[in-house]
């Protein structure tokens, strides 16, 4: 199943080119079970890299577009009125879906944002008193313009934590965009795109993830991660609980990718700048810095154990 899930890596960089990385932490934070926000200008190719993944894992495609004027029900569904049988029904919103690409998130208001707060966490829509579950997997893609831009909304504290990993995918390498411009035909070949593997082995591969090992010097080094950002001068708010746990799973995933049972002190911190950047508020004099730069810091001063 490991094999499959590099494939699945290999063929998603095939069209998203140049970020092999990004593409590896994103498939990670699919087989953790977890929801990924991607910030940066619009044009970088966050789009391009939901769509590959949904066609390259043969999986249910949803597309949010977030827009000022958006209410809540737009995106769970609503109960609607039958006249002529005189009842309600529901009425399926977009988020019915198992991948769903959040275009522009923070172009939306805080309450219409919080609409997902539950379906991130639970997997499930509570609509009039009534529970709706999820398809599964059911993994979210938010795409998120810099706060400098106008006509956004910066995502409240509640609803980053809920984001397994947040990752900036940045301008490609320069010989990465001349392969992207010699051919200017990404839609074509995420149409030509045959899935990697079914919806069934996917969520196998997560049980798989799971189950791979950690020890308890793994554990505390985690740990002395997560306690020094609380205790770093530089953040004024430190990685909580579900944080840590993040760590953990992120770990165990990116140790599955490279086929290995077990987790390595390498496997948190090849993924913890991308689990712990959207996490940390920096202090005072401090929050010029970027966040990674700030993470990147911190791992950085924690001893290996």
């Amino acid at each position: 199943m490991s094999q499959s899930m590099q494939r699945v890596v290999g063929t998603v960089g095939q069209v998203v080119l140049g970020k092999e990385r990004v593409v590896r932490l994103a498939v990670a934070t699919l087989l953790a079970r977890g929801h990924l926000l991607l910030e940066d200008i619009p044009g970088i190719g966050k789009t391009t890299l939901a769509l590959t993944l949904a066609r390259t894992l043969g999986l249910q495609f949803g597309r949010i577009q977030f827009t000022s004027d958006m209410l809540p029900a737009d995106i769970t569904g609503a109960s609607v009125f039958n006249a002529k049988e005189q009842t309600f029904s529901f009425r399926a919103g977009p988020i019915f879906r198992q991948v769903i690409l959040a275009d522009e998130i923070n172009r939306a208001t805080p309450k219409t944002q919080s609409a997902l707060l539950e379906s991130m966490g639970e997997s499930q829509v509570s609509v009039d008193g009534a529970t709706y579950r999820l398809p599964r997997p059911f993994f979210v893609i938010a795409t998120q313009n810099p706060v400098e831009q106008y006509g956004t909304f910066p995502l409240p504290e509640s609803q980053l934590d809920r984001f397994f990993m947040s990752l900036r995918m940045d301008y490609p390498a320069r010989g990465a965009e001349k392969d992207l411009l010699s051919r200017l035909d990404s839609r074509k070949r995420i149409q030509a795109l045959s899935p990697v593997l079914r919806a069934d082995e996917l969520l196998e591969a997560q049980e798989q993830v799971h189950a791979v090992k950690t020890s308890d010097a793994l554990l505390e080094y985690v740990l002395d991660v997560v306690w020094a950002t609380r205790r770093s001068e530089k953040i004024l708010l430190g990685v909580s609980p579900r944080g840590a746990e993040a760590l953990v799973l992120g770990a165990k995933a990116w140790a599955f990718l490279d086929g290995r049972d077990y987790c390595r002190p390498e496997d948190v911190q090849a993924v913890a700048p991308a689990v712990m950047r959207h996490r940390l508020v920096p202090h005072g004099e401090y929050t010029a810095m970027r966040r990674e730069q700030v993470a990147e810091d911190l791992l950085r001063s924690v001893p290996i154990p």
